[in-house]
């Protein structure tokens, strides 16, 4: 989870800032950034690398859970729900609807 405590958010807050004016979140460069932030700091050990990959993964769930979820829930309200189509079956490649037959 992300929530540390307010007094130890401020520093990180810059490097956040320093990261969007550098445009980090595109083509492949917070890839760059996070690996390079691996090498630089996690001990080369079993442990150290999965509990980093550990924080990726969480980060990415906080991610789905608060950001992504709400979105498409947001889309299934404007665009209709898929699952409120019933059970529709969708055909196979090449095959007939019964009622073509």
């Amino acid at each position: 989870m992300p929530y540390i405590p307010k007094e130890d958010r401020p520093p990180l807050d810059e490097i956040v800032r320093a990261l969007v004016q550098a445009e980090a979140g595109t083509s492949g460069r917070l890839n760059y950034i996070l690996f390079k932030f691996c090498l630089s700091t996690v001990k080369p050990s079993y442990t150290g690398y999965r509990n980093f990959i550990g924080e990726l993964a969480e980060s990415a769930a906080e991610i789905r859970r608060r950001l992504l979820s709400p979105y498409e829930d947001q889309k299934i309200r404007e665009n209709g729900d898929v699952h409120a189509e019933g059970s529709k079956r969708i055909l196979a490649f090449g095959e007939r609807p019964e009622s073509l037959e």
